[in-house]
């Protein structure tokens, strides 16, 4: 193609390595003839994309005006650079060439001829080939996915997301894909957050349930029981005080769920629920049962993580079920045995998720108001009821439907986003009655009365009754699963590696190579058993930082790698102790 040298042979790269990316330039539609005929030089010398109103994207605004503040920072060599929009290549090659090869350069494009061109301008065979650049396609399954993977540079380094101002002069979409990776960004950000403070807790808890949780039973069985159903989520934010007296008074003929925080609510206005649910892994659930009647929740069903704290679990009244999810040992170890739930940050969002799977034929949303209505932050009788102080650092303003100006948190917020997310997968209505807070994106707003009126309250005969039956059921199965303790042979193990290293870390200055190479063999030891992964997560990432973030060890690296050491063994025992059998063990 006149004017693109590199086109031919990048094109055939992407396509030897099978990458998404080829495949969706095969499919897309664009004029070569177009493309040849919009490449020009420009009155500064440069080759420039006529746009369609006959100027070029660098006439008014020059490439290094529009990059020269892109730069890496200090930690350039563990970061990562996430570019929108690639216009000829300016930017994209600016940072290529300005950052160390361990910097990731990540490049969403989203118009397929935009691509090309850039492409045909560069040879990036040798980027592609190093790691160090990496292409997305527009889709947000796979930009997660990409995200997903940052982990070490969210830990280890920055993510700097940079939006190509001269792109955004062709059209609407380099703003929406910017907008779309920021939130995301800011979603795994804060799931990374809780799982490097968290994780040792969560899966701490974890282990503590595991025994019970088998003997609990297993939800698997309720894929699909839901058919004909339709559920209630009740939330706890301040509009439940109005619907649930409503909701009270006429339930029609639905499954109501909840948060078993949002219980002692709840029984305030006389509704009671089919079911709830608890996600909240710490301490603060304890709090519930300073204002919940054992009596009102004895027979109402607990579903809960089994990442809860186990005295949330062992003090409640009723009958309990677990609930395995993702981030814990339920990732791994339970895969394919039992229902893995991604449970999100939210409980609502984790019991939207919990019934699409169950296959309800629609979902009705109360209470859900994801802000701060008035100056009140939850409903009376939830643990967290407090007055609003607003906060820039943790709150937002917003508006709701009718344009009145509210206060919402960034975890109610990342919460929304998600469950609007959730909705747009979903092949089911949702409804919400509405009660002032924030509007929720593929929901329909309406009264209590109105969605009486329209049947959103009502089910097919008997598939409520049917569907308790079968969570009633799923009490009486008990999993099974067997594991050897690793204990013992890992100990010994590490203890070798151990003194390797303490003579390599000598001579430290000469033993560089063979240093890296051996906490390499390490870094995959420690991984390499499924059962241990989750509650060694910390430890993975301690030393992916010997490994993936260190470009010269000093004597003091070893006592760190020691200390490290000493809670893997220490905590490869404690799975043993709450996984293995009695007998395994004494054996």
């Amino acid at each position: 193609m006149t004017g693109y040298p590199f086109i031919k042979d990048n094109i055939e790269a992407l396509k030897e390595m099978g990458h998404p990316v080829y495949t969706w330039l095969a499919s897309g539609q664009y004029d070569q003839e177009d493309m040849t005929s919009r490449l020009f030089i420009n009155d500064l010398g440069l080759h420039d994309w006529r746009m369609d109103n006959g100027t070029g994207i660098f006439e008014a605004l020059p490439p290094v005006g529009a990059y020269k503040n892109w730069n890496p920072g200090e930690k350039a060599g563990t970061s990562a650079t996430i570019i929108v929009g690639c216009n000829l290549g300016y930017g994209v090659n600016h940072v290529l060439m300005n950052t160390p090869d361990t910097h990731k350069v990540i490049l969403l494009e989203p118009r397929p001829e935009m691509l090309m061109a850039c492409l045909g301008q560069t040879d990036y065979r040798p980027f592609m080939e190093a790691k160090k650049l990496h292409l997305m396609v527009p889709d947000e399954n796979y930009i997660q996915e990409v995200i997903r993977n940052l982990d070490m540079q969210f830990i280890y380094g920055q993510i700097h997301l940079r939006g190509d101002l001269p792109s955004r002069q062709i059209g609407p979409e380099y703003a929406h894909w910017t907008r779309i990776i920021k939130e995301k960004l800011e979603n795994f950000s804060l799931e990374l957050s809780t799982l490097r403070h968290r994780q040792d807790t969560m899966v701490s808890n974890e282990l503590k349930n595991f025994r019970r949780a088998l003997n609990d039973g297993s939800l698997l069985q309720l894929e699909g029981a839901a058919q004909g159903m339709g559920a209630v989520i009740l939330g706890a934010g301040p509009s439940i005080a109005e619907t649930a007296p409503k909701l009270a008074a006429d339930p029609g003929n639905m499954l109501y769920t909840t948060a078993l925080q949002t219980l002692p609510v709840l029984q305030q206005h006389g509704l009671k629920p089919h079911i709830c649910l608890a996600i909240d892994f710490d301490d603060s659930m304890l709090k519930v049962y300073d204002r919940l009647d054992p009596e009102f929740a004895r027979d109402i069903p607990l579903i809960y993580s089994t990442k809860l704290n186990p005295e949330v679990v062992e003090r409640y009244p009723g009958p309990t079920v677990p609930l395995w999810t993702v981030g814990g040992m339920g990732t791994f170890v339970m895969k394919d045995r039992e229902l893995v739930l991604d449970a999100g940050g939210n409980v609502s969002l984790a019991l939207a998720r919990f019934l699409r799977w169950c296959g309800v034929s629609h979902i009705v949303l109360a209470g859900q108001d994801f802000a701060y209505v008035g100056a009140r932050t939850h409903a009376n009788g939830h643990h967290a009821t407090g007055n609003l102080k607003f906060n820039p650092r943790m709150h937002q303003r917003i508006t709701d439907i009718h344009g009145n100006e509210l206060i919402s948190s960034i975890q109610y917020l990342t919460a929304k986003r998600e469950m609007e997310e959730d909705l747009t997968r979903g092949n089911f209505p949702v409804f919400n009655l509405y009660g002032g807070g924030a509007p929720i994106d593929g929901t329909t707003p309406e009264s209590v009365e109105q969605a009486r009126m329209r049947g959103h309250l009502a089910s097919t005969p008997g598939s409520v009754t049917r569907f308790l039956a079968a969570l009633e059921t799923c009490r009486t199965i008990r999993p099974r699963m067997s594991a050897v303790p690793q204990g013992p042979s890992w100990a010994a193990s590490l203890r070798n590696v151990e003194k390797r290293l303490r003579k390599l870390f000598k001579h430290v200055a000469d033993n560089q190579e063979e240093i890296h190479k051996t906490m390499q063999q390490v870094e995959e030891f420690i991984k390499q058993d499924a059962l241990y992964i989750p509650y060694l997560y910390n430890e993975t990432v301690d030393m992916a930082g010997l490994t993936r973030a260190k470009f010269r060890y000093e004597a003091k690296d070893f006592q760190t790698f020691r200390t490290i050491m000493k809670t893997v063994i220490r905590k490869v025992r404690e799975v043993d102790r709450h996984v293995c059998p009695k007998d395994t063990l004494a054996a």
